[in-house]
């Protein structure tokens, strides 16, 4: 069921706790995600609608170097990384279960939109994600084929194609390949390398396979700035369909934390997913 007003965040119970005791919410890098196209996506798609239209002008120089500098950008795409918490407006949902929450054993949380969208403040943004692999009407392609076309041989990288660039990785954080639309997502986004003045300094996240980096984002003060508190945005809590928890345990642990309306709003999935034997 999609709802218009409420995001739905499906997690596991550890990262559960980590929203509620500590009021922080994780912010991952969304190259280590599930869509391996992750800002490749946008920024290949870019460049080939930029390169196709300078050779059909005839202009094939211009279009080698167009594909050259992309190629060298996306050399360096971790260091334009965007870092994001991903939320779906589906409730209940049994694939937003089997990816993100545990295979069914997690939780969801649903956040009022409203509210989190008042929220946010630059840098952070919430983004609506687009599912397409052709970006061509984009207003960047169209911009990054003004500039290019511009430049004297030989070329070189102007300060308005680097700036271009930049927010070229920065709006790839909100396209993905199609295939993913029926998550119907939507995204808390931050760019680091684009926002000098985005003081969190990242952490890291140690598990037994690898290190993970990721920054967090301080839950309390930004209910604080709009006069609210975590237990005003949380509009409910689901127990996953193959999860074992408790209601009451679940419920103790909430009033245990103070969030003693939440407390109220623990209900169980009806969705009828299982495991296969």
């Amino acid at each position: 069921m999609m709802s218009k007003n409420i995001l739905y965040h499906y997690t596991d119970f550890a990262a559960l706790d980590g929203i509620l005791s500590n009021s922080e919410l994780r912010l991952n890098n969304i190259l280590n995600m599930n869509d391996a196209s992750e800002m490749s996506l946008f920024m290949n798609g870019l460049c080939r609608s930029v390169a196709d239209r300078l050779r059909a002008d005839g202009d094939r120089e211009r279009a080698d170097w167009t594909e050259k500098i992309f190629s060298e950008e996306k050399e360096q795409e971790f260091v334009y990384s965007a870092y994001a918490a991903c939320f779906s407006r589906y409730r209940d949902d049994a694939a937003q279960w089997e990816r993100y929450a545990n295979r069914g054993r997690g939780v969801c949380i649903a956040f009022r939109e409203e509210l989190l969208d008042r929220m946010v403040v630059e840098p952070l943004s919430l983004q609506t994600v687009f599912y397409q692999d052709t970006v061509g009407e984009h207003a960047l392609a169209g911009t990054l084929y003004r500039l290019i076309r511009q430049c004297e041989s030989p070329f070189h990288m102007t300060p308005e194609i680097r700036e271009t660039l930049n927010h070229a990785w920065a709006a790839s954080a909100a396209f993905k390949h199609p295939s993913f639309a029926s998550e119907n997502e939507v995204r808390l986004v931050v760019s680091p390398f684009e926002h000098g003045y985005f003081d969190v300094q990242p952490r890291y996240h140690i598990t037994n396979e690898r290190i993970k980096k990721y920054y967090p984002v301080n839950l309390e003060e930004l209910c604080a700035a709009i006069g609210m508190g975590l237990d005003d945005v949380i509009a409910e809590l689901i127990i996953g369909p193959e999860s074992t928890q408790s209601v009451p345990i679940l419920q103790d642990y909430l009033n245990d934390l103070g969030y003693k309306r939440m407390a109220e709003l623990v209900v169980r999935s009806a969705c009828p997913l299982r495991q296969k034997i």
